[in-house]
């Protein structure tokens, strides 16, 4: 959720900053603009829509400079437009921002009385026209940012650039990731290493309550006491932010064909070929009575899947919360329980408050993320990376299927540390999931039948998706894939929930989509589907060869999928689901990897 960039460069910084906010549009994004300092000026470029408008204006507008500051914008406060768009500039500053300023009403009235007005609908110009008004006031660059952080609360990742001042950017983060990149001679700011890969390698993550004053010899970094501090800086491997399509249409498609390879790593990270587990020494289930999972969106649904696992294969009580929900309904916490946090992007703002409202209260807080130098993996006690690579497409798949991959690793550390699997039983769940990649792949071969269906499932209005058991969670997910990108209204449902409400909005007209392999629900889950088509519900079955054989009479179409052990069904029927929702999506012409309204990386609440 918007992307933030700063250059201080040897060359013209335009190019650099327009290439740069390009590899952040997976972030999502309603406009854009750059500033730039040239001879001691301050300014700046700003388009709504695509970065290809705000390219078109630089062609015919151009920019000069060395040093500059760039943003892509996802509105908050104030509809998407060219004077709500950063960078905002208030007299010799302009500042970008991520984030959320609470209290920029209270601050603007203050301003407005003492003659500083607003000129947009935003929260960030408050934070312009406050550094406006400390240096008016006699104050240098960085003490007026200083004291501007002083006065604001909320969310916030800042980059700030200052008229006459070619050398120098000054960037703070509360709430929100930022980072530092350094180079020979040149320095950068990034919201995340993607942005800076084709510049530099060398990365400092800045730390909750962090300021940095920038300039071409390096970072003097400042803690929120103001004090100086060493952050440590890392190296990042410029092939693991690598961001192309590789001959796919969109970065979904891409995503979604990766799953084999991305699954098979991650489990074979965390588990050895003669069966036995290789997780982190610290993950230790004995002496816990309750895990509480908690994430956003479709990481919340693989907790759901993880929740079955924990209570059906370690026999250990599991919880499951939405992030933004958790703090707010004061959950019952003990020394006895174990909080896992899921996020893809480990900088989910919701789950990021949630892990720290557990912290202290809990016998240990384990995330599960993507990005292991992510806020939430750097707070956590343990961090478990998932190891699926960048993902671009704003509709997660391959992080879905690894992060269910770990989760069903932790349920089996679970069951075995609790004595619920004997080492026979567990070598066994190993093998079956070091096979399910292979599963996956054969899976993949749906996209042909599934792009055949996509015409008449785009012309749905409606489309409801029915799982029972653990495949219950995987109906929430498929619904949510098919909502995101092709914004057709989708819901899922508990099998056994139809007839409980639901079932009134089956006619001939509403495509019914049933996940069905054959386990102990399958004959409960058949007989469901039959109360569909009994009302002329046009019925999708997914089902291995054998479920189809017994059930297909009377469906409207059917999709095969390999036999899976019952237990890991979900990890396979999550590509299915990805693809039924990706190809109705091109059939109708959405846009895939960003589709409107959504941003990759909720980092505002």
């Amino acid at each position: 959720m918007c992307g933030i960039v700063g250059v201080l460069g040897h060359n013209e910084v335009a190019p650099l900053l327009v290439e740069a906010l390009k590899r952040l549009e997976y972030r999502g994004y309603d406009s854009a603009g750059i500033a730039t300092v040239n001879n001691g000026a301050l300014d700046r470029r700003r388009a709504v829509g695509k970065l290809v408008n705000l390219s078109d204006l630089l062609v015919y507008e151009p920019l000069a400079g060395k040093a500059g500051i760039g943003h892509t914008r996802w509105a908050t406060h104030g509809v998407p437009s060219v004077g709500n768009a950063h960078p905002h500039k208030a007299g010799p500053v302009a500042v970008v921002h991520n984030g959320i300023i609470e209290n920029f009403r209270e601050l603007r009235a203050e301003l407005e009385a003492a003659g500083y007005a607003a000129q947009s609908e935003t929260d960030t110009e408050t934070v312009a026209l406050l550094a406006q008004r400390e240096l008016d006031g006699g104050a240098d660059p960085v003490e007026a940012v200083r004291r501007t952080l002083k006065q604001i609360h909320g969310a916030f990742a800042l980059c700030f650039l200052f008229e006459g001042q070619e050398d120098l950017m000054i960037c703070a983060r509360k709430g929100s990731p930022l980072a530092i990149g350094h180079g020979e001679g040149e320095m950068f700011v990034g919201s995340d290493a993607i942005a800076l890969a084709p510049m530099t390698d060398r990365i400092t993550y800045l730390e909750e309550g962090d300021w940095a004053v920038v300039t071409r010899k390096g970072a003097v970094i400042r803690d929120e006491a103001d004090q100086i501090v060493t952050r440590r800086m890392t190296r990042v491997a410029l092939d693991s932010v690598r961001i192309e399509k590789a001959g796919h249409r969109h970065f979904m498609a891409k995503e979604i064909a990766e799953q084999p390879v991305v699954l098979a790593d991650a489990i074979s990270r965390y588990s050895t070929a003669e069966g036995a587990l290789n997780l982190p020494e610290g993950l230790d289930f004995t002496g816990i009575d309750r895990v509480m999972l908690v994430a956003c969106g479709t990481a919340s649904y693989a907790c759901h899947v993880a929740k079955y696992w924990f209570e059906q294969v370690a026999g250990l009580a599991a919880e499951i919360d939405i992030a933004s929900e958790f703090r707010y309904r004061d959950p019952v916490l003990s020394e006895r329980a174990m909080t896992i946090f899921v996020s893809q992007s480990g900088e989910t703002a919701d789950t990021l408050a949630a892990l720290r409202y557990a912290k202290g209260k809990v016998a240990k807080v384990v995330s599960v993320v993507n990005v292991p130098t992510s806020s939430i993996a750097r707070e956590s006690d343990l961090s478990l990376p998932i190891h699926a690579g960048v993902e671009v497409g704003v509709a997660s798949t391959k992080a879905f299927t690894c992060q269910l991959g770990v989760l069903a690793l932790m349920a089996l550390k679970a069951g075995a540390d609790r004595g619920r699997l004997e080492a026979a039983a567990l070598a066994a769940h190993l093998e079956d999931l070091r096979r399910l990649p292979g599963l996956l792949n054969v899976s993949l071969a749906l996209s042909e039948p599934v792009t055949a269906l996509a015409d008449e499932l785009a012309r749905a209005r409606d489309i409801i998706f029915l799982g029972r058991g653990a495949m219950y969670p995987l109906a929430l997910e498929g619904a949510l894939k098919l909502k995101e990108i092709s914004y057709i209204h989708a819901e899922g449902y508990a099998s056994g929930e139809l007839k409980h409400g639901p079932i009134a909005l089956i006619d001939d007209q509403v495509p019914v989509i049933v996940m069905a392999p054959r386990d102990a629900l399958f004959e409960k889950t058949v007989s469901n589907m039959q109360e569909v088509m009994a009302r002329s519900g046009k019925v999708l079955l997914l089902s291995d060869a054998q479920g189809i054989e017994e059930a297909s009479p009377g469906v409207w179409q059917s999709l095969a999928l390999p036999e899976v052990p019952p237990v890991w069904a979900p990890i396979l029927y999550a590509v299915p689901a990805q693809l039924l929702a990706y190809h109705t999506a091109v059939a109708k012409g959405t846009d895939v990897d960003q589709p409107r309204n959504l941003a990759k990386s909720v980092t505002v609440e």
